[in-house]
């Protein structure tokens, strides 16, 4: 199957054949009927025991997604950020102290958790500018070792672009004791680029936004290759023993949304595009930052590494903003923290998601007062253009 058809149809079907059901049911079972012979507990093995260990709805969306994601194997939790916490765990399980490189353009709650893990003195953690060089630059300085990069393929807010297949090739040229790549493929979806095609070993993604797609649901997901299927048991074990399995019906949202992925990709895009181009002749702004546009500095990556732009546009103002006074001018765009809905959505990252940065950090990324992220939804493009030309208005 294709990949629009997949993104319909594919999944383990659990449907009884003679109810001739098109949609996948939620399943709501707790508990399934005690078979004395099945006494090892051992990931997406029929039958099933206890939901919080596997649930048939779950079943159906992870297999959807490793399909998707061109994985050996795919694990769904309750949150993006309990993913990548059983993800890291699984990793110090296996490999025991380890380095972790990872750019200061991620997400802030990402960077506070690894800084948790290396003040427990579990990992070694090194960040280093935003960019594929300064990642690149690092991997010269190790010799030795196990070694895992973490990285946002469009990092959020300041949207850079990662050359996942540059930085892959370099981590495995290196021959270190042990080397893993970690992509947040969050942003960009299966739609814009699939990691593991490219040299990652390890996909993760917030569920929550794109992918799901209406603001209505959180989840995580992990997707492994064939090179680390052998994590998939240890992190099983982790979501069974920190009891973050995906709900029954987050995992039926999730599986509604993904069946229109490709279309609102398409829409997201087109919409962004549409309004970065105006902000970069607006009056009021200084800088417009979206990987479709030319002038963005890995506009190039952006052209070999991604077949979709995906629909974040940051900017920032020429001086800084009274945000009260903005925020009450807009009439459809909604204030908020997330993104990948159709509702567009603006967002402050110094006040909200990047606050716990230290401040030469954020300077470092370019996280100040005057920086904006903005969701582009589904609505009329000229609709949302003219609500952010009215807000924009009233900044000075």
């Amino acid at each position: 199957m294709r990949f629009a058809t997949r993104l319909i149809h594919g999944g383990r079907r659990h449907t009884f054949h003679e109810l001739g059901t098109v949609v996948e049911p939620i399943f709501t079972s707790a508990v399934y009927v005690y078979h004395h012979e099945v006494s090892r507990e051992t990931p997406h093995v029929l039958p099933y025991k206890y939901s919080r260990e596997d649930n048939p709805t779950v079943a159906h969306l992870e297999e959807k997604i490793r399909s998707l994601d061109s994985a050996e194997a795919c694990i769904a939790f309750s949150s993006g950020i309990a993913s990548i916490r059983c993800v890291i765990d699984s990793l110090v399980e296996k490999l025991g102290r380890l380095l972790l490189i990872a750019p200061l353009d991620l997400y802030g709650s990402t960077l506070v958790l690894f800084r948790k893990y290396a003040h427990r003195g579990l990992i070694e953690l090194e960040t280093v500018p935003p960019g594929t060089e300064s990642i690149l630059e690092k991997l010269k300085s190790i010799d030795k070792g196990s070694v895992v990069i973490f990285l946002e393929e469009i990092s959020n807010p300041v949207l850079r672009v990662y050359d996942i297949e540059e930085i892959s090739k370099n981590l495995k040229d290196h021959k270190y004791e042990n080397s893993l790549l970690i992509v947040d493929n969050t942003i960009p979806t299966q739609v814009g680029i699939r990691p593991i095609e490219h040299g990652a070993d390890i996909v993760v993604y917030s569920a929550s936004k794109y992918l799901s797609g209406h603001n209505d649901a959180i989840g995580g997901i992990v997707a492994l290759s064939g090179s680390v299927k052998e994590l998939e048991e240890t992190i099983w074990h982790s979501r069974r023993l920190h009891g973050c399995i995906m709900t029954p019906f987050t995992a039926y949202l999730l599986d509604r949304g993904l069946k229109t992925l490709h279309l609102r990709m398409m829409k997201h895009e087109e919409n962004a595009r549409a309004v970065a181009e105006f902000l970069l002749d607006h009056s009021k702004v200084n800088e417009v930052i979206y990987p479709g546009l030319s002038s963005h500095p890995d506009f190039k990556t952006s052209i070999k590494m991604l077949g979709n732009t995906s629909g974040i546009v940051s900017f920032r103002l020429k001086n800084d903003p009274d945000l009260s006074k903005m925020f009450k001018k807009l009439r459809i765009i909604i204030p908020g923290v997330s993104f990948g809905g159709p509702e567009t959505i603006i967002t402050h990252p110094l006040s909200t998601t990047h606050r716990y940065l230290e401040e030469n950090e954020r300077k470092i990324v370019g996280i100040d007062q005057r920086l904006f992220r903005l969701s582009v939804g589904l609505e009329d493009v000229e609709d949302i253009i003219e609500d952010l030309d009215s807000m924009l208005r009233e900044v000075y």
